[in-house]
């Protein structure tokens, strides 16, 4: 007990002790203490022509960790609304983002302690001007590629249409979007085609499509019988669904015969090629089993031989 005595009187006659214990009671010291804290974080130091003090500095530290921390909320909250390979995709635009902030902050630090940014500022913005036009495309095809990705009017899977080009999506990038074509090759598509173009997706309803083939016959030929022809060939083949059902409209009158087109419904549109390929070799033979004619423009020239004495 003696030594334990002993031990707390050394402990409160030390000074630092003292202080920590008589904190509330010894107000001149914290006073100044308080100022000698503020002298030195209000003291002057010349960088060039540039005049700093510890207290600039401390908010400028402050200011790249509330900057970090806002972004890394940011990152947070948006990442919880995209899918989990979109995630991935995004990275890369974050960390730009991230260092084009940065730069932003340093250059607001810098104007606000006394640096002349306006040289800084003016040669930043040729150089954006410069880089922007020679990168146009490029940046309209990130820029597309986010909407892409945020809109998801384009999927992975998914059978499109541009430009006259049909593919289906393999993969969805920043820049481009790679579609395989019905021979089996690869499709590089810039993203900015998406926005510039008319697209088409095929699938985005459905896996189910509505094809149509046309067909003409004679003027002879009786519209009745073309029907069930062309109904009686859809629904005998095998990739034509039964629901909804094929359907014959009598389309128009032409130049030459009577124009037929016959809707077929199909469950693998990047297939439907093929499908419109047999009913067209089934319907030929079927015309011919009939006699029916299928005509096609003829045009008749007569010569006539003028004598001159």
């Amino acid at each position: 007990m003696l030594v334990l005595f002993f031990f707390f009187i050394a402990i409160f006659s030390h000074p630092f002790t003292r202080m920590g214990f008589v904190f509330y009671i010894n107000f001149p010291l914290i006073m100044k203490l308080i100022n000698k804290l503020i002298d030195l974080l209000n003291y002057n130091f010349s960088i060039g022509s540039v005049t700093l003090t510890p207290k600039t500095i401390l908010i400028v530290i402050l200011v790249f960790l509330l900057t970090s921390f806002l972004l890394k909320i940011v990152r947070k909250i948006i990442f919880r609304t995209l899918a989990k390979d979109t995630r991935l995709k995004f990275k890369s635009i974050f960390s730009f983002a991230n260092y084009f902030i940065y730069v932003v902050v340093i250059l607001i630090i810098l104007q606000n302690i006394g640096v002349d940014v306006t040289a800084i500022f003016a040669a930043s913005a040729a150089l954006l001007v410069g880089v922007g036009l020679a990168l146009q495309t490029f940046i309209q095809d990130i820029i597309s590629g986010i909407f892409i990705l945020l809109d998801k009017s384009v999927l992975v899977g998914d059978i499109i249409e541009v430009d006259g080009q049909i593919g289906q999506v393999e993969n969805i990038k920043l820049r481009t979007t790679r579609a395989v074509t019905r021979e089996n090759k690869v499709l590089i598509i810039p993203n900015h085609k998406f926005l510039t173009s008319i697209l088409f997706n095929w699938t985005e309803n459905g896996i189910i499509t509505k094809e149509i083939v046309e067909v003409g016959v004679a003027y002879k030929s009786d519209p009745k019988q073309i029907e069930s022809i062309l109904l009686e060939i859809a629904n005998s083949h095998d990739k034509v669904l039964s629901t909804p059902s094929p359907l014959v409209l009598f389309d128009d009158f032409g130049d030459s015969a009577l124009m037929f087109q016959l809707y077929v419904s199909v469950d693998s549109s990047f297939s439907a090629n093929l499908v419109k390929s047999d009913l067209r070799f089934s319907i030929f033979q079927a015309f011919e089993k009939e006699e029916i004619e299928i005509p096609f423009p003829q045009r008749t020239l007569t010569f006539t031989n003028s004598l001159t004495s």
